[in-house]
């Protein structure tokens, strides 16, 4: 094997590891969280967090974590095709479902995770006509 393969299995246990601190400890503070299988070209994110307070937030949360290089352009785009999966998996319409990418900052606890968003998902603006 090599050293570049054996660092890769590295980064992906140690980035599984991270993943399942992070879900664990939400789940630990309440929150209704579970994982998402993956689901190859449908991929619906990574994890989704169901929330009972429609009036201050979307119905479900999706959440694409990242243990890689900072790249926010790609993540989000990625997190929002998987957003729209889920939705349309589940016969949902995309505005009831929030996205976010949290992305591991290394040597930091999880709770200093970056989250990424965008503006319009952020205030909940109606998309802009093409």
């Amino acid at each position: 094997m090599t050293d570049i393969a054996a660092r890769n299995r590295r980064n992906k246990r140690a980035g599984a590891r991270w993943e399942a601190e992070l879900r664990n400890e939400l789940r630990a503070a309440g929150f209704d969280i579970e994982r998402l299988r993956l689901t190859g070209a449908e991929d619906e994110g990574d994890h989704v967090v169901r929330r009972d307070e429609p009036a201050r937030h979307r119905r479900f949360l999706i959440i694409e974590t990242k243990n890689a290089q900072f790249q926010p352009g790609p993540f989000l785009k990625e997190a929002l095709r998987e957003r729209d999966n889920y939705a349309r998996h589940r016969g949902l319409d995309p505005r009831e479902v929030e996205v976010v990418v949290i992305v591991r900052r290394r040597g930091a606890s999880w709770r200093d995770a970056y989250v990424l968003t965008t503006v319009g998902e952020f205030f909940d603006l109606p998309a802009e006509a093409a």
